[in-house]
C-alpha cells in the first residue's frame, strides 16, 4: 500500500455491544454471498466529528443510540471509488469505536440504505463469542482478526475504569 496517497474516505463503524451480543448488519447483495458488517459508514463533510458520525450512521442504519463510545481499531485501506461516488483513488481510513446500546427502533432506521436499497440490510444479534463470530463472514477481513482475537479486551475498554464521556 502506498502512503503516499491522500486519504479520500473515512468512515466511523461500531463494535456494537448490547451485554453479551454483538450487533450486526447482514448484507445480502444480489449476486453475491452474504456477508456481515459493523453499523457505520462514511464520514460527511456536514459531521462536526468522526464520533458525530459514528453516531449519526448508527441513528440512520438501525435506530439506535449509543453511549460509552471508545476508539479501539483503525484499518487504512486502498479505495477505489464506485460509480457515481465523486473522490479520487486513494486510501480510505476506517475508525471503529467500541460502544455500548442505549436503545434501537427498527422503525425510526432511515438513509439511503431504507430508502434505496442496494439488497437486504438485516440487523443480526451475535454472541460476541470465537463460535459466534466464527458463524459468520464479519467484513473487513482485518475487523474479523483483530475480533477474534480480542474479544476480552474489546470488553475491557468498556470497564467502568475505562470508558470516557
Amino acid at each position: 500500500m502506498d502512503l503516499a496517497q491522500p486519504v479520500v474516505k473515512r468512515t466511523a463503524r461500531a463494535i456494537l455491544l448490547d451485554g453479551p451480543e454483538l450487533i450486526v448488519i447482514k448484507r445480502v447483495r444480489p449476486g453475491s454471498p452474504p456477508y456481515w458488517i459493523t453499523p457505520g459508514g462514511g464520514v460527511e463533510p456536514t459531521d462536526p466529528s468522526v464520533v458525530a458520525a459514528l453516531h449519526r450512521e448508527v441513528f440512520e442504519e438501525l435506530g439506535a443510540r449509543v453511549t460509552d463510545v471508545v476508539p479501539a481499531f483503525v484499518d487504512t485501506v486502498p479505495h477505489l471509488p464506485e460509480p457515481g461516488e465523486n473522490v479520487p483513488p486513494g486510501l480510505k481510513v476506517q475508525h471503529f469505536f467500541v460502544c455500548r446500546l442505549v436503545s434501537m427502533d427498527p422503525a425510526l432506521r432511515h438513509g439511503p440504505e431504507v430508502t434505496q436499497p442496494r439488497g437486504t440490510y438485516e440487523i443480526v444479534r451475535l454472541p460476541f463469542t470465537p463460535d459466534g463470530l466464527a458463524s459468520v463472514d464479519v467484513v473487513p477481513p482485518s475487523l474479523n482478526a483483530y475480533l477474534s482475537r480480542n474479544i476480552a479486551g474489546i470488553h475491557a475498554l468498556l470497564a467502568p475504569d475505562f470508558v470516557r464521556a
